[in-house]
């Protein structure tokens, strides 16, 4: 995997589970358009929130493809593939021990070496579907 910042956030925070990397890579007043999960907070706290809630749900999620990644000044972009095992709570769905594959789309805005913005789109229906909470 590159080493471009978004990259780094998937693999060493999102899959890789150090939430104490967000203090490194997030700036403080951190701004995220996408707000994915019911009681986002604003600010780093949401970014470590969405983390953490993932983590939590998938304990053993993994990047299965980030690419085509992108990096053009201050912004880079890419699309990641992840999959886990639902293992934990999901806004409100208990685990159901299946095992899902889903997508996304991140374009962020790096200030001074840390992420200071964050625009998304996850693919959150299939994910919902794969767990049972919506029908196929």
């Amino acid at each position: 995997m590159s080493g471009t910042l978004i990259n780094r956030f998937y693999s060493e925070v999102l899959a890789g589970g150090n939430l104490a990397l967000v203090d490194e890579m997030v700036t403080d007043d951190f701004i995220d358009h996408e707000l994915a999960l019911p009681g986002q907070p604003p600010g780093k706290e949401g970014a470590r929130f969405f983390a953490s809630t993932i983590r939590s749900a998938f304990p053993d999620i993994s990047v299965k493809e980030a690419a085509p990644t992108l990096s053009d000044g201050d912004f880079e972009a890419a699309h990641v593939v992840m999959t886990g095992t639902h293992q934990g709570d999901l806004m409100g769905i208990p685990a159901t021990g299946k095992t899902v594959e889903f997508g996304g789309t991140d374009i962020i805005r790096v200030q001074d070496g840390k992420i200071a913005e964050h625009w998304g789109s996850t693919d959150t229906m299939s994910l919902m579907q794969q767990i049972g909470a919506l029908p196929e």
